[in-house]
């Protein structure tokens, strides 16, 4: 079975130019290894890289191939994300705890924060509430993503970070999809 010329892969960034009708043009993504996700319950986006395709509801010939379509369930390196509730809230998600709040930890070196950045750290932590399912996504430094855009017809996999009901039915997906083979 011959597969379609414009499938959009995992790999190092290829895009092509198409002129469409009425001189517009479509940029065909050929292969993509990183794209713009957002993370919706902490309004925050960030540019990661796209480490596997794990789930695909239409096909499974695409999960094989790698191969990014639109609503494909991916898996994305969580560091920047990481990095950014570190940076917001003060916490770090990694896999050890913190004894102290106070210091930030960045390549080994402590930070001193001044009084006001720890009010206002103190006053974010207040409503802060993370899932557990998405916690332990974190710690394992991958989290499960939907792409929202159409990388074939517009040269970018953007999507969004999975959470809530929406995490828990495509793990329990994965789960069972695994304990078939």
């Amino acid at each position: 079975m011959a597969r379609p010329p414009a499938a959009t892969r995992i790999g190092a960034k290829r895009i092509h130019v198409v002129r469409c009708r009425g001189g517009n043009l479509k940029f065909r993504a050929m292969r993509l290894d990183a794209g713009n996700f957002s993370w919706g319950s902490e309004t925050t986006t960030h540019k990661t890289r796209i480490l596997d395709v794990v789930y695909n509801s239409s096909n499974n010939e695409l999960v094989r191939t790698k191969t990014l379509v639109k609503n494909t369930i991916v898996q994305v390196d969580a560091a920047p994300f990481k990095a950014w509730y570190a940076t917001h809230y003060g916490i770090s998600l990694s896999k050890r705890k913190k004894k102290d709040a106070t210091h930030a930890t960045t390549d080994n070196e402590e930070v001193k924060k001044s009084k006001a950045v720890l009010k206002k750290l103190k006053n974010r932590c207040k409503d802060r509430q993370l899932d557990p399912q998405l916690n332990d996504l974190f710690k394992s430094g991958r989290l499960l993503a939907c792409i929202s855009s159409r990388p074939g017809q517009s040269g970018r996999a953007d999507g969004y970070i999975l959470e809530g009901p929406e995490l828990d039915f495509y793990r329990r997906k994965l789960k069972s999809k695994k304990s078939k083979k």
